[in-house]
């Protein structure tokens, strides 16, 4: 993920993180940013497979990633006590950025980590493999608004709900792509995907201001301005403020009625809030319930999360994943095939 989401975190989350994540200081590359923050120990090592069924395949391929993977618990580290995964070769590269595409595509590792919403996936046809045993916290995109326009508008979490609905991570990682890749403007983008969802035959008939913002990362920018034309459609006036910096900059941005509305990611919104206190999961409803509830008290709501995420992911090219038939992570532990 990116650093904006990091910043606040304080030392305890630190010697967990993969890297650092995208800032407050501008949008960074596509595929250059570093890993998510990690703030949870990883589950109980999976079961390999039994020596009677051969060497699992992970055995016999390279996991490429960040230099700190092999010492992290969302990396290689959670993959051996999580997944039971051990690989031939670990090959340093970069935290989900652009040396580890390069190797993917040229074949130099087999399993790369990006994030899940890199729209390097889309672009290179990447598998994004499932993290079927809950390897990484609940990262889901979450919207998170003022009580005060809630209370004045009780249909604005509807609307916002309902594009959370329809948010999977392919569409993500598309909007990602057709900004960020394919050098389209955000409004452009937002306006042909609510009009392909038939979001713009929906009537909630709200009423006056509401302030919609943004960090400095692309990514909440397009999602803020789906937001954005939502609501307008909708009957509210809409003033854009994007752009605005880092989370120690949008949250009293939130709290004090600058901003009304923000795309956020429920595991580091959780773990912002509380300081680092350690209360996200890998359950997408447990972590936003927790959100709920540690922003209550700051006048803030957090609606439902969508199945889209921006976190640690793995990936590999559409090649290997007919080779091996690879659609989830624990694939890489079935035995490896004969030589």
């Amino acid at each position: 993920m990116r650093t904006f989401r990091t910043a606040a975190l304080g030392a305890t989350l630190l010697a967990l993180l993969v890297g650092a994540c995208s800032s407050g200081g501008g949008s960074p590359s596509p595929s250059a940013a570093s890993a998510p923050p990690e703030t949870s120990a990883p589950s109980e090592p999976a079961a390999s497979p039994s020596a009677a069924a051969g060497p699992a395949l992970s055995t016999t391929l390279r996991l490429g990633g960040p230099p700190e993977c092999p010492e992290r618990p969302f990396c290689l580290l959670g993959l051996n006590e999580t997944y039971g995964l051990e690989f031939a070769e670990f090959v340093p590269l970069d935290a989900g950025g652009p040396l580890t595409v390069t190797a993917l595509t040229g074949g130099q590792v087999d399993v790369g980590l990006l994030f899940t919403s890199d729209p390097a996936i889309a672009t290179n046809g990447f598998v994004l493999l499932e993290d079927d045993m809950q390897l990484q916290l609940a990262d889901n995109i979450i919207p998170v608004v003022r009580q005060e326009v809630l209370d004045a508008n009780p249909g604005v979490a509807d609307l916002l709900n309902t594009v959370m609905e329809r948010l999977t991570q392919e569409e993500l990682t598309n909007l990602n792509k057709a900004v960020t890749v394919d050098a389209r403007p955000a409004a452009e983008v937002a306006t042909e995907w609510i009009t392909a969802q038939n979001f713009d035959a929906s009537s909630a008939g709200l009423e006056g201001d509401i302030i919609v913002g943004s960090t400095n990362f692309y990514e909440q920018e397009i999602l803020g301005e789906i937001f954005a034309q939502m609501l307008e459609s909708n009957g509210a006036t809409v003033e854009r403020k994007f752009q605005l910096g880092n989370r120690e900059i949008v949250f009293p941005a939130l709290e004090s009625g600058e901003i009304d509305v923000l795309a956020e990611y429920a595991a580091t919104a959780l773990e912002f809030v509380n300081e680092g206190a350690g209360e996200a999961t890998t359950d997408p409803v447990a972590t936003s319930d927790a959100l709920r509830a540690a922003l209550e008290p700051r006048g803030l709501a957090a609606l439902n999360p969508a199945a889209a995420t921006d976190q640690n992911g793995f990936v590999v090219t559409q090649a290997t994943a007919d080779q091996y038939g690879l659609t989830k992570i624990s694939d890489l532990a079935q035995p490896a095939p004969a030589p």
